[in-house]
């Protein structure tokens, strides 16, 4: 279900809370990176409204019913008022969707342009003043310090949510903490190439979109994790900030100021964080933007860093856009060739997608309050991809083929990555999908580097790999998900494996049990690095439950574990009980024991 402010909701049989935010009609990007995983920009699933929801299940299926208070929906008053609506339906048994105002088979219920209607809507909007406050106690102890003997800290701190206007909303925090976050997935890097971790944290993901600017996944302008997490993952004290976020008439506007602790044993000083963003909507899918980014250390008048950007979007009637931005970095250690700029076209309709796209980015472009997935390139980049519908054929629902290119070139013309996929997806009824490519790769290395350890060598390696993607219906009992790349790697091979097993006891248990194994064998060395993962979840009740999540990753000889217990009272509030412990083969590294209550 969805409305003018982008917001949708949704349940499952037995009533559980599901819902999230949307953008630029949920356009982003996955990372670049093949062995990451993750989309930013556009989408944000974890934004948590205040809302209930029941359900009864009967002999004609299930229903269920949503109470969805207004001051939870961003609007101005008036009368004869129309939004935009729309329900999907998803119909397991026969691997199908169904929507309320259809759309065109490419697009989902993210696609708001193309949304039904309601109209004759007379509404007041509600005033609107939340105070949220914390209170947190914790014991934590470090086994690697100089002082192991367990710590005990009780904290306290706040949140206030005020409407400035119908669709104008203050966020005001103090002492901000995220102890109920659960932990990044760990990852190994197998390239040169920086890692992408989502964001996690409430605060920073409510109205995230508003501040996304750039290519996301690979050049974004503003990226919420460069505050109050460390360049390790470390945690940064957040001392408190602000956020003024949302809509007058058709300009979207937003502002973001943060402060941070220093963290002596980091070598991390105090911090200000500034974000201002500024995007005006016009016809036809159409919207013209700015965005401002500056950090300043409070102990320096020569510590900062500054990012200014512009970027638009031309919708071309309902079947196409052009977009771009540009931007340039302004720190003390300014260099030349701080800019960067993408302009892409984009065609989609009746099951075709076509995209093409030229970004660059200067070797001095620096946005530290940012991400980067690399520096210094030159990128063009194609797609085509086509989707047909079989109409049970064969026993298949639609056939993919795609096509996608993109090459990196630094600024003396010298190739160091090209990637070119060619590939088929396979989606029967019955939910089995099977995905079979083959990548065409060049990686040009002029500075040695390590991976795991293995040096490679400067040079030019050409190599080809083949892809095998299987998952089966996510909706039964048992589930399956792998993936395989089995090719050449920077003169060697390579042979990536990965696996998910899913196991689920009707709506109340889920969980998955994962592996990654990944074998190289290069001129200078041969390692295999192996991740092991177990989520686990139960639901007593559509508020309270209990999540567990298990790591091991065999590189840093390192496991982790991460239990949450929450009895939910609404919008992310209630009491959690957190549990994490660290350790390696011989001896336990870190552990902490939390509880926590937050009340609204």
């Amino acid at each position: 279900m969805m409305a003018k402010m982008v917001s949708f909701f949704g349940t499952n049989p037995i009533g559980i809370e599901y819902d999230g935010q949307v953008d630029n009609e949920g356009q982003g990007n996955t990372s670049q990176n093949r062995q990451q995983q993750g989309t930013i920009g556009g989408f944000n699933l974890n934004w948590d409204a205040a809302f209930t929801v029941k359900s009864v299940v009967g002999d004609f299926g299930w229903s269920a019913e949503f109470a969805i208070p207004l001051r939870t929906l961003r609007f101005a008053s008036g009368q004869d008022q129309v939004w935009g609506f729309n329900f999907q339906r998803n119909i397991r048994k026969t691997n199908e969707i169904a929507y309320w105002a259809a759309l065109p088979i490419q697009f989902d219920l993210k696609r708001l342009s193309l949304e039904g209607t309601l109209t004759g809507l007379n509404l007041q909007s509600p005033g609107n003043l939340k105070f949220i406050p914390y209170v947190l106690g914790k014991a934590t102890k470090d086994f690697q310090s100089t002082d192991p003997e367990t710590k005990y800290k009780p904290a306290f701190g706040a949140d206030v949510k005020y409407s400035v206007t119908s669709a104008v909303t203050l966020d005001l925090t103090y002492n901000t903490d995220f102890a109920q976050v659960e932990v990044d997935q760990q990852q190994i890097n197998l390239d040169r190439f920086n890692l992408f971790f989502p964001e996690k944290r409430p605060f920073f993901l409510e109205n995230a979109g508003q501040f996304s600017v750039g290519s996301p996944g690979e050049v974004d302008l503003f990226f919420s994790r460069r505050i109050g997490i460390g360049p390790n993952g470390e945690i940064v004290p957040i001392i408190g900030g602000a956020r003024l976020s949302g809509k007058i008439n058709n300009t979207n506007i937003g502002f973001l100021s943060m402060f941070t602790d220093d963290v002596e044993s980091l070598g991390i000083k105090k911090n200000n964080f500034n974000v201002a963003r500024i995007n005006q909507q016009l016809s036809q899918r159409s919207s013209i933007g700015a965005i401002f980014v500056n950090r300043n250390g409070l102990e320096s008048d020569d510590d900062y860093n500054r990012t200014y950007g512009v970027d638009g979007k031309w919708g071309i009637g309902k079947k196409a856009t052009v977009s771009g931005y540009y931007a340039n970095t302004d720190s003390p250690m300014d260099s030349l060739n701080s800019e960067s700029y993408k302009l892409a076209g984009n065609y989609e309709w009746n099951g075709l997608r076509a995209t093409l796209a030229y970004t660059q980015v200067g070797e001095g472009f620096n946005p530290e309050v940012g991400y980067l997935f690399r520096s210094g390139f030159r990128k063009p980049e194609l797609l085509v991809f086509k989707q047909v519908r079989m109409n049970g054929k064969f026993g298949l629902l639609e056939l993919r083929p795609h096509v996608s290119y993109r090459g990196y070139w630094n600024f003396s013309d010298f190739l160091e990555t090209s990637f070119l996929h060619v590939d088929n997806h396979w989606v029967w009824i019955n939910g089995l999908e099977i995905h079979t490519g083959i990548n065409f790769t060049t990686e040009g290395v002029i500075d040695p580097f390590n991976i795991s350890g293995i040096t490679v060598d400067p040079g030019t390696y050409n190599h080809s790999e083949a892809q095998l993607v299987l998952m089966t219906n996510a909706s039964k009992m048992f589930y399956v998900n792998t993936r395989s790349i089995l090719g050449g790697s920077f003169g060697g091979t390579r042979y990536l494996n990965s696996g998910t097993l899913g196991f689920r006891v009707g709506d109340k248990f889920n969980s998955e049990y994962s592996v990654a194994i990944n074998d190289l064998r290069l001129p200078n060395g041969s390692t295999v690095s192996t991740l092991l993962g177990a989520r686990l979840s139960y639901s007593f009740t559509p508020r309270i439950n209990f999540q567990g999540f298990v790591q091991y990753n065999s590189f840093a000889e390192l496991w982790s574990l991460n239990l949450r217990f929450s009895i939910l009272e609404q919008a992310n509030t209630g009491l959690f009980i957190v549990y994490n412990d660290i350790y390696t083969y011989e001896e336990p590294n870190n552990r902490s024991f939390i509880i926590k209550y937050t009340h609204v």
